[in-house]
């Protein structure tokens, strides 16, 4: 199957929806070549994450999709695009951890699921490096905006040292992991507590209580701030973010923006001003929000005078979580309170098998552009097979920072590949992972699920580690429909052998 995109037919069907915020790919380049004393300064970082956005949700990765993403289009064709990248786990809170720490999450207690507050502790250690505590060692300043979903440290009621307080100051947060700045939610959005926090503190008193909600603003009942509206939770985000740029832009020390949206995850809660947009509904207009805050963003960048020298990274923490159903039942077009669509009216998570949370590839390959000015040549394209847990790697490549034994232990940097010196970097096969923790390995055509189902929504789930195992060649079989580990068992047995030796030696590096 042939995954490199059509530009001519893209260009073609995208040109109209572009507008005003579009630029050619030839003036881009020429505009935005990096000047020489640029190139000598720490570039500026921007990672943008979506929440639970799909592989075919953006029309540069899916010419078919219906739904208008104009800037991500642009950003598209002013990047590199990794066709073959993954997320470290299938859902949220792991990829996440993988992310900013260039660990795979599993290594953690987090062995399956996700975090919930206020349950769950902070998941990373306090001697752990991220990226933002990596960058800090080079003058940079860091912002997280948006969803956390890593665990904090809530405080406690005077009255019941078991109780958690929101209205106490938080113990250990964003802020404590190497961050200087902290605004955004705790976790998902249909997670409590509804409140936004600054810091350690939250921005308004949380004396309300979140009545709970039906697909699509799917949402849990819990305590909410006062005056605190999920439907305007992207719009504040985006304008924090563009705020944050436009105060650091004006300073002498490069910044790192790390940007995890809150959608298109649920609840599918549109501003009014994007109802109806599209034809596909609540899930549909909200994939166009998230573009637009996408644009808003690189606007930012643009007015600033900080584009040539910031690298812009966009990717989603794991795949759509709407269902692919066959034409006989109603889909989210007919009946917004279906969770799905018809394969004919969009495919949000492509051509792949399965949704977020299963080991098939929809669960996990996800879109991952990389824009940098003067370094990574607009509209190229890399098909090696690469992680987010390689974020870390490519930003300490950056800075010329030299990673410890102890950090980064499954991370790679992208940096020759975004540059275009190779087509390839040597890399150990990426290790995929679901919701209930079932593992595959992918290693160049192969891969194996070690495992005997989805992992995750997909039936049958099935259970990590119990036989039959799974094979497939994705390149004769991109969809995984056909198991070859009785033909091949040899290349299953050194696929095993792999993915041991990198889950007994504690890392990938």
């Amino acid at each position: 199957m042939e995954y490199k995109m059509d530009r001519r037919r893209f260009m073609q069907k995208c040109a109209c929806s572009l507008g005003a915020a579009s630029v050619g790919v030839r003036a881009f380049a020429q505009a935005h070549d990096a000047p020489a004393n640029a190139q000598n300064k720490p570039p500026n970082i921007v990672f943008i994450l979506a929440d639970d956005m799909g592989y075919g949700d953006i029309q540069a990765y899916n010419l078919e999709s219906k739904i208008p993403t104009p800037n991500l289009n642009r950003l598209a064709e002013e990047s590199i695009r990794f066709t073959d990248a993954h997320s470290g786990s299938a859902v949220c809170t792991p990829t996440r951890y993988g992310l900013l720490t260039g660990r795979y999450c599993w290594r953690t207690r987090l062995k399956s699921g996700v975090l919930f507050p206020p349950d769950d502790k902070p998941l990373i250690d306090q001697d752990r490096l991220t990226i933002a505590g990596m960058l800090k060692k080079y003058g940079y300043y860091s912002a997280c905006i948006g969803k956390w979903h890593l665990g904090m440290e809530w405080g406690r009621s005077e009255l019941d040292e078991n109780r958690v307080d929101f209205n106490k100051p938080i113990q250990y947060g964003p802020t404590d992991t190497g961050f200087d700045e902290f605004f955004g939610i705790a976790g998902s959005l249909d997670m409590i507590p509804y409140a936004f926090y600054r810091n350690h503190t939250a921005v308004q008193r949380v004396v309300e209580t979140q009545p709970a909600l039906k697909f699509p603003r799917f949402i849990r009942q819990g305590p909410r701030a006062n005056g605190f509206d999920p439907g305007r939770v992207l719009d504040e985000l985006t304008k924090q973010a563009v705020d944050f740029i436009h105060r650091r832009a004006r300073e002498s020390n490069p910044f790192f923006l790390y940007f995890p949206m809150t959608a298109p995850h649920k609840p599918v809660w549109p501003a009014e001003r994007f109802q109806g947009k599209t034809d596909l509904g609540p899930y549909g207009d909200f994939v166009a929000q998230t573009d637009w805050t996408v644009g808003r963003v690189l606007q930012a960048l643009e007015e600033t005078g900080a584009v040539d020298n910031t690298l812009v990274m966009y990717s989603s923490d794991n795949g759509s979580y709407m269902y692919r159903l066959s034409q006989n039942e109603p889909d989210h077009v007919q009946d917004s309170g279906v969770q799905g669509y018809h394969p004919s009216n969009h495919q949000p998570n492509g051509p792949w098998r399965g949704t977020k949370a299963d080991i098939w590839e929809a669960g996990h390959r996800v879109p991952l552009m990389v824009r940098w000015p003067g370094r990574a040549k607009p509209g190229a394209q890399c098909d090696q097979t690469v992680c987010l847990t390689d974020v870390f790697a490519s930003c300490s490549d950056v800075v010329g920072f030299s990673i410890p034994k102890q950090a980064g232990e499954d991370s790679f940097s992208l940096l020759p590949l975004i540059e275009g010196k190779t087509d390839r970097i040597a890399r150990a096969p990426v290790i995929h992972h679901s919701v209930n923790g079932m593992f595959s390995l992918r290693d160049e055509k192969w891969k194996m699920v070690f495992g005997d189902g989805s992992g995750g929504r997909e039936k049958p789930v099935g259970k990590p580690f119990r036989e039959p195992y799974f094979l497939f060649d994705l390149e004769a079989d991109p969809q995984e429909t056909t198991n070859l580990i009785a033909k091949h068992p040899e290349i299953a047995q050194l696929l095993q052998e792999k993915l041991e030796a990198i889950m007994n030696s504690g890392r990938s590096r």
